[in-house]
């Protein structure tokens, strides 16, 4: 069997995974190179890992849709039942600044339901190998349990001021982080517990991390307590809850009453 005709039978989450991995590793080479100021090295980032990916499906998933923050929408795939959603590089600024709080996105949602997920998050080498770490739906690892005050991740340049407010009513510790998908694996990992955002998203910045945080058994949700849905037409998707199961009711109750206080 050919090197394309086994790439094509690959499993969905086996090439979401794999996908993400190479990616990861193409931007590490691309930010080794030194050509590149912070601000040209975001986006020599985002395209070559975008063209990569991109071109990658299209080669081994010809019949999927595909929806990718760097690419022109392509409305064909609001027909489809399948839909790639990636982000190539989720923390550009991250990713431009020599961080290693950055992450590539590779998720499949199927008739909306964020159903198969990988994030690679390159800068973080948890087992030594030098290659970064991959988290995916497949293959959930154990969560480490909760310590007793609580970690709630929020953006490191301008944390929503919900998420403030919450995590003062929680008396949760503030971890600032850089890409969202950082934010996301971090409760995975044991680094948080709690991921809230209120600022503004797309679908590309939760869709894999969602995929991947719901295999873990986390709780993964709009912060009104509705279901995350894909593949819609307006990608905008501003608003994102991940965290262990427990700790859900009282997240969402804090946020309802700060709701109901501002009304």
């Amino acid at each position: 069997m050919s090197e394309a005709q086994n790439n094509a039978t690959m499993t969905d989450a086996d090439l979401a995974a794999h996908l993400a991995d190479v990616a990861g590793r193409i931007l590490v080479e691309v930010r080794s190179s030194g050509l590149f100021s912070a601000k040209a090295l975001g986006k020599a980032g985002d395209q070559t890992a975008n063209q990569f990916l991109c071109h990658a499906l299209r080669e081994v998933r010809p019949e999927d849709g595909l929806l990718s923050e760097e690419e022109k929408d392509n409305p064909a795939r609001l027909d489809k039942s399948r839909v790639w959603i990636v982000d190539p590089v989720d923390g550009t600024r991250e990713y431009g600044e020599e961080r290693s709080d950055w992450a590539v996105h590779v998720g499949m949602a199927i008739d909306g339901v964020p159903a198969i997920g990988a994030v690679a998050l390159p800068g973080l080498d948890l087992d030594g190998s030098g290659g970064g770490t991959v988290l995916r739906s497949d293959q959930p690892r154990p969560v480490p349990p909760a310590p007793e005050k609580l970690r709630m991740v929020v953006s490191r340049t301008r944390p929503a001021a919900e998420a403030v407010a919450v995590a003062q009513a929680l008396d949760a510790e503030l971890v600032p982080m850089g890409s969202a998908g950082a934010k996301a694996m971090a409760v995975i990992l044991g680094q948080a517990d709690i991921y809230l955002h209120s600022g503004g998203q797309y679908e590309w910045d939760s869709m894999a991390p969602a995929a991947v945080a719901l295999a873990h058994g986390l709780h993964a949700s709009r912060i009104d307590g509705s279901s995350l849905v894909y593949n819609r037409s307006d990608v905008y998707l501003p608003d994102l809850l991940i965290c262990r199961k427990e700790h859900a009711d009282a997240v969402l109750g804090h946020i309802a009453a700060l709701a109901k206080d501002a009304a």
